[in-house]
């Protein structure tokens, strides 16, 4: 194996680790929607106040812990525990204190949905995980005879948790240091990820497939590094081509977007690079000599 691959590689596992390390220290700051709690959204006719001055004003309410949005130019968002229609009524009175205001949204979600829908986001992570396994191992069964079809499936899960663990852990920094909430969007994003990094990591294995069976003499370690030089060009492109799209809905897309933008631009760079730097070294290693 060439050197950068064992630096790089290296590199990776650190980083793995230590994003793994920050989810188990702090957690995830779960939202509204996996936790259960009521969202209520209003806009306001003239000027908007300062979350500040809202948060000042909910305080008298004891609502608990409660997130305040920005959405639009003159909307806020809220966040807070579940409340009852009373409570509602009352925190919209205390809002209307600060200006006329148009109430757009409110919903409550109960503690029991919420439990359900984290129970349901991780059962779709891992059958997507255990999918992609069978997939390699029945697309890439021809080359059984160079290297096993399920080291190729388990380069490709190593590499799809590094780009899963990568947000994972950064939000877990940002939700204990920023107070930035998960939400059902960000399942999306997960889900988003593990399909943009399998693809591309089934292109440089599509490409070290075609190389084996046309240069069946040549040194395995060649051939991939061979196949990763002759793919990686298509790999930035792309990433870079897609990148630029999440990046303008990071900057333009408003508040609501802002966390599931962010996580994209982490995974899918992540993706470009775990597909060289992370499978393929895997390969390398625990090929048939």
């Amino acid at each position: 194996m060439a050197k950068v691959y064992k630096i790089m590689f290296s590199i990776s596992l650190i980083v793995m680790v230590v994003s793994a390390g920050l989810f188990f220290v702090y957690g995830l700051n779960l939202g509204t929607d996996f936790t259960g709690g009521s969202l209520l959204e209003i806009e306001f006719l003239k000027d908007r106040p300062e979350r500040g001055v809202i948060g000042e004003k909910l305080d008298n309410l004891n609502l608990g812990q409660i997130s305040i949005s920005e959405a639009g130019e003159r909307g806020l968002i809220l966040k807070m525990p579940e409340i009852t229609e009373e409570v509602h009524q009352q925190i919209l009175s205390e809002l209307k204190k600060s200006g006329e205001l148009e109430e757009k949204k409110f919903d409550s979600i109960g503690s029991v949905l919420g439990s359900e829908l984290k129970r349901k986001s991780i059962i779709a992570i891992g059958i997507a995980l255990i999918m992609i396994s069978v997939y390699l191992a029945i697309v890439f069964f021809k080359v059984s005879g160079i290297i096993s079809p399920w080291i190729l499936a388990l380069g490709a899960i190593v590499a799809l948790l590094h780009d899963l663990l990568l947000p994972i852990g950064f939000f877990a920094w940002l939700g204990k240091f920023r107070g930035v909430a998960i939400d059902a969007p960000m399942i999306a994003a997960a889900l988003a990820i593990l399909g943009y990094s399998i693809n591309d990591t089934v292109v440089v294995y599509d490409r070290i497939r075609e190389n084996i069976l046309k240069n069946r003499g040549e040194g395995f370690n060649e051939i991939v590094h061979k196949s990763v030089k002759q793919t990686l060009v298509r790999s930035i492109n792309t990433t870079l081509t897609t990148l630029f799209a999440v990046i303008a809905i990071y900057i333009f897309g408003g508040p609501t977007l802002k966390n599931f933008s962010l996580a994209l631009i982490i995974g899918i760079a992540s993706g470009a690079y775990s597909s060289i730097f992370v499978a393929s070294p895997i390969l390398m290693l625990f090929h048939k000599k």
